[in-house]
């Protein structure tokens, strides 16, 4: 309906009411009125129209004689105007200066002002007056009492109409509130002294899978559970008798964590008919998950202090390892023996690399390296490690849940946790004669939450203390021959991942131990794509192995030593890319050269490799500048970190192959 057409059908709705109608808002303006409001009181125009002054209308009215011989003018508006503006509802009967009566019926509004309607009871008046002339056998008593009857119908009228009112802004109130409460991503609830619902914005089934969504008139054990019940009942029994309760807990069948607010109801009363619980549930997973990680990076500061050189050789020497092993997986008619242990050489290089980033990390913040992983290679890999360390008769299961996908991933982190795990599996189950036993290892999702690695062996099981104190640094149960800090290790890495380790007794008997890490699927990878790389290294062995990776995942090669010579290739319109060692001969230093070439080539996808630990100054400075990839590394590993630096320049042509 057009404004214009809703404006004309109200001023029509408003002719037709037979009283005198008017109705002024919070600043004392007239909103709207009636023509039988002007009618009534002889007001010229100026006083009708929308904006017309409260004050102006009363002084008008006074020295027309309508509230009586006019007397002090100004006293008289000020008094009116001061009342008015009290806003309160009021009914009165009066007589006006041309001899007629009139009742005046005002209501305040909620949105402020009032709205007044003026009724003529002239003839209800006159028939009163010929009432007491002709019944002068009546006394006079009863005449002032049925008079007094009358008007306490028409004030009964008027409260009633003005409660009717009350009661629709009320409905609305609760309708608003109702909508407000269940828009909130959090489960807002009521429970009475017996700890029944009485009310619930109907959240609790999205916050914590499996519970019902309409709990009103449910018990608090029959809709929580007995888990949930066991744990926060004292808090309840406490707020009842007016203590406000917070509580944290994990939901073990979700393994959400949730955290509950319970605060006393104000008509709490001592005979316990009144009050109760207001309960406030909201899921603080995510929260936990990132003061977990915040937590365990500050307790990861060590005084140790490694000299970098060390790392930086050896790290140089596992990657010309990597490389010459992935030339020998690559030679046609390998033997299904060699090739065999040529994975299990890689897998082992990779994971020396990773142990030695973590040496020079002991001086600095540990960083953690998500990555897309497919968890089935993953594994394989750990089982082609685990293998050659496990005895004769011993086996190792490997069960993936089906349909788990890509997950993001930090890969050497987790799988030097599960290789952790697998070796102290095969110590608790001993080496029997026969070498016996068995070692499974699974992985699941947990309600889109987490994803859950386990591991279960056949040995005889935790004790009491190790159930205890076994993620604790340097406790072991092997004597002289253990260091005590595997599972230590496997605890730290979780839990900067935002995770947790749980350690258990299997019922028919045996250990498990259960890791659980952020479940975060990995976008699906980009499609190849190919461009020319500028490498820059120094080292002949290492620009030759890198070279060789680069060609192997599609790409073409430039090669330069020096900054010098690389700024001068760079300057090619064909150069996609330029990968450079941060250590280069001379004084430019690979962060120096990639400065420079910002301002030469604004746009071009540039990236930095090195074997300097993270707490090294140069490293720290080329972070800075550009993404940086730690030797040693795989061709994988390199295709990876290569789409991720190009995609992250902006303005940088992303080619895809046909």
């Amino acid at each position: 309906m057009q404004p214009e057409t809703y404006e004309k059908l109200t001023r029509a709705g408003l002719n037709l009411i037979q009283q005198a109608l008017s109705i002024f808002d919070s600043d004392l303006r007239l909103a709207v009125c009636n023509p039988r409001y002007q009618e009534m009181f002889g007001l010229p125009d100026a006083l009708v129209r929308p904006g017309a002054s409260f004050e102006e209308t009363i002084r008008f009215l006074v020295r027309r004689g309508e509230y009586g011989p006019p007397g002090d003018v100004e006293e008289a508006v000020r008094q009116r105007v001061e009342t008015a503006r009290d806003f309160r509802p009021h009914y009165m009967e009066r007589q006006r200066a041309n001899g007629r009566w009139v009742s005046v019926e005002g209501a305040p509004l909620a949105q402020g002002g009032w709205v007044t309607v003026y009724t003529d009871i002239t003839e209800i008046k006159l028939q009163e007056q010929l009432l007491r002339a002709r019944s002068e056998e009546l006394s006079g008593q009863l005449l002032t009492h049925a008079e007094r009857l009358g008007m306490a119908n028409r004030q009964l009228a008027s409260t009633n109409a003005m409660l009717e009112e009350t009661q629709r802004e009320l409905t609305e109130m609760e309708a608003r509130t109702r909508l407000v409460t269940e828009m909130m991503p959090a489960h807002i609830a009521h429970l009475d002294r017996n700890l029944v619902y009485t009310y619930s914005n109907r959240r609790l089934s999205s916050l914590v899978p499996g519970l019902p969504a309409n709990v009103v008139g449910m018990r608090f054990e029959e809709a929580v559970g007995a888990q949930l019940h066991a744990s926060l009942i004292a808090d309840m029994h406490r707020t009842l008798q007016g203590e406000d309760a917070v509580r944290e807990l994990t939901h073990e069948d979700s393994g959400r964590r949730i955290r509950v607010v319970m605060t006393p109801d104000p008509r709490n009363a001592p005979d316990g008919q009144d009050g109760g619980v207001y309960l406030l549930t909201t899921d603080i997973t995510a929260e936990t998950q990132a003061r977990a990680a915040l937590m365990q990076t500050r307790k990861r500061e060590v005084a140790a202090q490694l000299t970098s050189g060390l790392a930086h050789d050896f790290s140089n020497l596992l990657t010309i390892i990597l490389g010459l092993q992935d030339k020998l997986a690559r030679l046609p008619g390998l033997p299904p023996e060699a090739a065999e242990a040529v994975r299990a050489t890689q897998a082992a290089a990779r994971r020396g690399g990773t142990l030695l980033r973590r040496i020079g990390e002991m001086s600095g913040a540990r960083v953690l390296n998500p990555q897309a992983t497919d968890l089935e290679p993953l594994l394989d890999d750990l089982r082609m490690m685990a293998s050659p360390s496990l005895p004769a008769g011993m086996r190792l299961g490997i069960a993936l849940e089906p349909g788990l996908g890509r997950v993001m991933l930090d890969q050497g982190a987790t799988q030097d946790a599960l290789l952790n795990l697998i070796l102290n599996a095969r110590d608790a189950i001993g080496c029997s004669e026969d070498g016996g036993g068995q070692i499974r290892l699974s992985a699941r999702r947990v309600q889109d939450t987490w994803l859950e690695l386990a591991v279960e062996d056949d040995g005889p099981g935790f004790t009491d203390e190790a159930l205890k104190r076994g993620l604790d640094p340097f406790y072991t149960t092997k004597g002289a021959e253990g260091s005590g800090l595997g599972l230590a290790m496997v605890y730290d890495q979780a839990s900067l991942a935002g995770g947790t380790v749980r350690l258990a007794n299997r019922p028919e008997g045996g250990a498990r131990v259960t890791l659980r890490l952020p479940l975060r699927p990995a976008a699906d990878p980009a499609p190849d794509e190919t461009r020319l790389v500028l490498l820059v290294e120094d080292s002949a062995e290492i620009r030759m192995l890198v070279r060789e990776m680069l060609v192997d995942l599609g790409h073409r090669v430039i090669e330069a030593e020096t900054a010098e010579d690389a700024r001068a290739l760079a300057l090619l319109p064909e150069i996609g890319m330029v990968l450079s060692d941060i250590q280069l001969k001379g004084e430019e230093t690979g962060p120096d050269l990639l400065a420079r070439l910002r301002g030469l080539r604004p746009g071009l996808a540039m990236a930095l490799m090195t074997s300097l630990p993270p707490s090294d100054p140069l490293r720290a400075r080329a972070a800075r500048e550009a993404a940086v990839l730690a030797k040693p590394f795989a061709p994988a590993e390199l295709d990876a970190f290569l789409r991720a630096a190009a995609s992250a320049m902006p303005g940088t042509a992303r080619p895809a192959l046909p």
